[in-house]
């Protein structure tokens, strides 16, 4: 069996960096692996060659769930109507420079 025919056998899995410990993890990339061991290794291999994380996450692909782009307004449309989720309309004082 070729590499190609594994890949397409294979899950894809998203691989998550930890930079430094306290940090977000982020999104680095896509591979395909046969398992979450095999793609853990893979995602060591690939995405942290210069020693760029301290934590690595990989979840399979068909796990992850998403908002749709183009439903935004609907999806996002409830908070609008509540302002006093951002203090905008509060006076403040001039001696504050950076709020």
């Amino acid at each position: 069996m070729s590499q190609t025919d594994y890949k397409n056998e294979w899950p894809l899995w998203e691989v998550f960096i930890r930079s430094k410990a306290g940090l977000d993890h982020k999104h680095a990339g896509s591979l395909h692996a046969a398992d979450a061991q095999m793609a853990m290794e893979n995602a060591r291999d690939v995405y942290t060659r210069r020693m760029e994380g301290v934590s690595i996450w990989v979840v399979e692909s068909k796990h992850i769930h998403a908002s749709d782009p183009h439903e935004s307004d609907s999806m996002y449309e409830p908070a609008t109507d509540k302002i006093y989720r951002h203090p905008t309309f509060y006076d403040l004082p001039d001696e504050l420079k950076h709020m």
